[in-house]
């Protein structure tokens, strides 16, 4: 059998304002092709199908599309896990009638956890496949919360709870186990030594390491995990695989390689091979004095001046002075390029405080990160930002549970 491991999706993402429409539609097809060429008989997306808990309505359109589509191809089985941006009513809403086309929808951990092993059948009833589907698993999945308990108690219990949900999944599929019949299981986590971009962080807060890669038990012949958007192995273990966002979802992801993951299973052998994604639409980033940018945006813009979507350019001006219209200027020198200039900040090292006001951009940064300066602002001992911090994220994991129940 043939599997086809993405995820992190995030449709219906903002970038800067703008919509990744037209990207999201061709990565999509690309990946019914690929599905086609390949061969494939089942496709594993595991988790943050959507951006927000309450995606727009374009982005749905494009969800549902795809799933009528695969049932043209050779796909004969999907499964389809929640992330922690994915709003678990929203997603399941949909999973009885999905399930007759042998789209397996798991948008949450159920209070059985038998409820997310899914055996895949052939069309003579025959099982041909496990996948044990754990989903995003929030805190209410894990632990009872006490008072008085201190982060790091919280944290330990979170670790714990992840463990125990993995071990008993491992049992679950053990009857299974040496039949010859693949076993697979997917999450959306962060397992330890991921490599990730600085703008991704630990969804379970305080530590990178919800669990190693070494503790999914050998029954699994392959992990599915999602959630880091950079493709990779972890831990040393070929089988237990991050395959990344389909597209850079930022612009600190520009310099990583987009791919899906295919592995084959046949008579035990087992083969990984790691597909990259075609670029549809460019992220450039631009750093340097503001002529030697001009000719760099020149240059590129003659190398990608035929390409169908327009590159989405950041640039960062370095002058030891203040630039008056520099903004003006530079979308000047681009007219007519294939390419819109996104954001554009000046660094001046002789003007800090002006310097500041121009980088910090709310657009820039997370609601986290916002909520830390202000504090900072406000007086903040440096020694309470952890607990405060934790706090927050907590209340917004509590706000998107409560707009995906409403869903």
């Amino acid at each position: 059998m043939r599997f086809l491991h993405s995820s992190d999706w995030h449709l219906g993402q903002k970038f800067l304002s703008n919509d990744r429409l037209a990207e999201h539609r061709q990565a999509l097809n690309w990946i019914l092709d690929t599905i086609k060429t390949r061969e494939v008989d089942v496709l594993i997306l595991a988790g943050d199908i959507f951006d927000i808990g309450s995606p727009p309505n374009y982005a749905r359109e494009l969800y549902y599309e795809f799933l009528a589509k695969l049932k043209s191809t050779c796909c004969r089985h999907v499964v389809i896990i929640g992330g922690n941006h994915d709003s678990p009513a929203m997603l399941n809403a949909s999973r009885e009638i999905l399930g007759y086309l042998n789209i397996y929808v798991v948008g949450a951990l159920s209070e059985s956890l038998e409820d997310c092993l899914i055996e895949l059948k052939d069309s003579e009833g025959n099982t041909e496949a496990i996948v044990g589907a754990v989903p995003f698993l929030r805190d209410r999945d894990l632990r009872s919360a006490s008072s008085g308990e201190s982060g790091q108690e919280r944290i330990d219990q979170i670790k714990a709870g992840i463990r125990e949900v993995y071990s008993q999944m491992a049992e679950l599929v053990k009857p299974w186990a040496g039949s010859g019949i693949p076993i697979l299981t997917t999450g959306h986590l962060y397992a330890a030594g991921a490599k990730t971009i600085e703008e991704q962080t630990n969804i379970y807060l305080g530590d990178t390491v919800n669990i190693k890669a070494s503790e999914f038990d050998p029954v699994f012949d392959y992990v599915a995990l999602g959630h880091i958007h950079r493709p990779q192995a972890v831990g040393g273990l070929d089988h237990v695989r991050y395959c990344g966002s389909p597209i850079p979802l930022s612009f600190s992801e520009i310099k990583d390689e987009k791919l899906v993951v295919l592995w084959e299973f046949s008579n035990n052998a087992k083969v990984i091979t790691e597909i990259p994604v075609p670029v549809f639409r460019r992220l450039k980033s631009f750093s340097g004095p503001l002529e030697q940018i001009k000719q760099r945006l020149s240059e590129f813009n003659s190398r990608h001046e035929k390409d169908p979507l327009p590159a989405w350019v950041e640039v960062i001006v370095e002058s030891e002075s203040v630039l008056p219209g520099l903004e003006q200027d530079l979308h000047d020198w681009t007219a007519g390029m294939n390419m819109d200039l996104l954001k554009i900040r000046l660094i001046h090292p002789n003007q800090v405080r002006q310097a500041a006001e121009v980088l910090i951009n709310l657009d820039d940064l997370s609601p986290l990160q916002v909520f830390e300066r202000k504090c900072l602002v406000t007086g903040t001992a440096p020694d309470d930002m952890e607990e405060l911090a934790r706090t927050f994220k907590n209340l917004e994991e509590w706000l998107r549970e409560q707009e995906g129940a409403q869903l």
